[in-house]
């Protein structure tokens, strides 16, 4: 992306926030670009300038600033799974931030829009869960090393079934409404990596 004006970067930074704000509400189908200007009181010739290619180049830039999001709802605690107590922290974080989000997920909504046929969606999902799943790995590996984890244990593995729980929990909150499974994910996941103490 091309060096921005502090103005510029405010503008491209406020046409991305509304449209987030607009497909949390209403969701992604049905949104255009002109509820997007009328959002966030910008013109079109302000919107093509940041986003040359139109509603999919700004719904790829939406992807990508809420999968930033995901992981910096969860600081500090994701980066600090250093303890028991650190990871019940982590943990209350996530349920947290979902139960806040609510039924409507910016992310899910635009990657579900524009699909396998758009590869640029599918790698900010898979970057972020790259991301998401190494953070847990370091945590992992941080217990082991204080004696906490089985050394055993496969830390990699280990990140990837409990971010697999968590990704289940949540897609079952988007349909319900209710945090349980995501919680019962979390608690079970975290207590298999303390049952496994040598």
């Amino acid at each position: 992306m091309r060096s921005l004006t502090r103005k510029g970067a405010a503008t491209r930074q406020r046409i991305l926030e509304g449209a987030a704000a607009y497909i949390r509400e209403y969701g992604v189908a049905n949104m255009t670009l002109d509820d997007v200007l009328a959002r966030t009181a910008t013109s079109k010739s302000q919107l093509f300038h940041y986003f040359p290619d139109g509603r999919e180049e700004l719904l790829l830039a939406v992807a990508r600033m809420e999968a930033d999001r995901v992981l910096e709802d969860q600081r500090p605690q994701l980066g600090e799974l250093t303890s028991w107590p650190a990871w019940q922290a982590w943990r209350d974080t996530v349920v947290d931030r979902y139960r806040r989000q609510g039924r409507l997920c910016p992310l899910n909504s635009v990657t579900s829009q524009l699909g396998i046929q758009t590869p640029g969606a599918q790698a900010v999902v898979t970057e972020l869960m790259h991301r998401w799943q190494a953070e847990i790995a370091t945590g992992v590996r941080h217990m082991q090393d204080a004696g906490e984890i089985d050394p055993g244990l496969d830390p990699d593995r280990a990140a990837a079934a409990l971010l697999a729980g968590i990704q289940g929990g949540v897609l079952i909150q988007m349909s319900t409404g209710e945090t349980e499974h995501l919680e019962a994910a979390l608690d079970l996941g975290i207590a298999y990596l303390r049952a496994g103490r040598p």
